[in-house]
């Protein structure tokens, strides 16, 4: 075994969970927001069961770490034990690697139930204006472009809350995606990168959003496009309560009349706006390399190598995302289309209106 190297020292198998999970920690290149969900999950679902066991006494108790997977599914939901699990097999690979334990005790431990995924939600074009004309009321024009940036884009939160107004392409109408925020632990930072290579993008803007978006931009005075109300970043958790969740989800039970409002789409989340870019966009055909190229994903296997996107597809794209925007407006009632045109810039409330005429409206 020592001339193969496959010999362990029986010493480094005696080593606690918790000193080599932090160790592992403090020597891996994690960004914020991950190492502070790392932290939490060891915290409150992996150090109470192991945090003082030897290594090499989990290798040795496999039947042990199935009956704890087991009691994490009675208190939490079935995406967080799988997420949980990664974390502790993770760290006990390396291990692994690290020469402390022979093998892992996570092979071939069952983690999910197998059964059905939750079904995310996917908007229509008219409940996202509606969501939109709500944001307006409530966090202002800022909030009502962002509604309309999160479906007509697909970028993630992080992308666009760092836009900065003096990186926007006029000439091709496009914003870029290079450094977005990351909030973690009360923190917010601008991460070095973006969340992977293929994240590292240009967005081009449907002609509406484009009007809107530079709008913005044009009469902002902070140094994001997306901020607080004195300048600040947005925090995700502060930002859906205030405003996202009112206006999505309404106030239907409120035995009030003048501030009962019905729901547009209920529980539908700012990362639901990527499902429902991306599902918009196959259901106009939109080939699947143009589809992941807009939402910064990889096409998996040889397909990422062969197919790419073509200036056609780009602009197949932007045609079936503003037919889309006008289809919505056309569907607005008579009040809402005069508060839509309250809002929106002069030269995009004059096209609108036109086009109203000319349906006979």
């Amino acid at each position: 075994m020592i001339r193969r190297r496959t010999w362990i020292d029986p010493d480094e198998g005696e080593t606690r969970f918790a000193d080599f999970a932090e160790h592992w920690l403090s020597v891996s290149r994690l960004a914020i927001n991950t190492e502070a969900k790392y932290r939490s999950q060891l915290r409150n679902h992996i150090l109470p069961q192991w945090e003082d066991w030897p290594l090499i006494l989990i290798v040795n108790n496999h039947l042990e770490v199935q009956g704890w997977v087991n009691e994490l599914h009675d208190s939490l939901a079935e995406s967080t034990v799988a997420s949980v699990f990664s974390l502790f097999s993770t760290i006990m690979n390396a291990a692994v690697r690290a020469r402390k334990i022979p093998a892992s005790p996570c092979q071939g431990i069952r983690v999910t139930s197998g059964g059905d995924e939750v079904e995310r939600l996917v908007a229509t074009p008219v409940q996202v204006l509606r969501a939109a004309l709500r944001m307006a009321d409530l966090a202002g024009y800022p909030g009502f472009v962002l509604t309309l940036m999160d479906a007509y884009t697909g970028a993630r939160w992080s992308e666009l809350i760092s836009q900065w107004p003096g990186l926007y392409d006029r000439t091709n109408k496009q914003i870029p995606v290079r450094r977005p925020l990351r909030e973690a632990g009360g923190q917010i930072e601008e991460a070095p990168r973006p969340k992977s290579p293929a994240s590292k993008r240009w967005i081009q803007l449907p002609p509406f959003l484009a009007t809107l978006y530079e709008a913005l931009i044009n009469e902002c005075p902070y140094r994001r496009a997306f901020t607080g109300a004195r300048g600040g970043a947005l925090r995700c958790s502060n930002f859906s309560r205030r405003f996202w969740r009112p206006a999505w989800d309404g106030n239907p039970d409120s035995p009030d009349p003048e501030v009962r409002t019905p729901a547009i789409l209920a529980g539908f989340t700012f990362h639901e706006g990527r499902h429902t870019q991306r599902t918009w966009l196959a259901d106009d055909l939109i080939p699947d390399v143009a589809r992941a190229a807009r939402l910064g994903h990889k096409l998996p296997g040889m397909a990422d190598v062969y197919e790419h996107v073509t200036p056609d597809m780009q602009q197949r794209v932007l045609d079936v995302l503003q037919a889309r925007w006008d289809s919505s407006v056309a569907q607005l009632t008579a009040d809402e289309r005069r508060h839509l045109l309250r809002i929106v810039p002069l030269d995009l409330a004059a096209t609108i209106t036109e086009r109203a005429r000319a349906a006979g409206e």
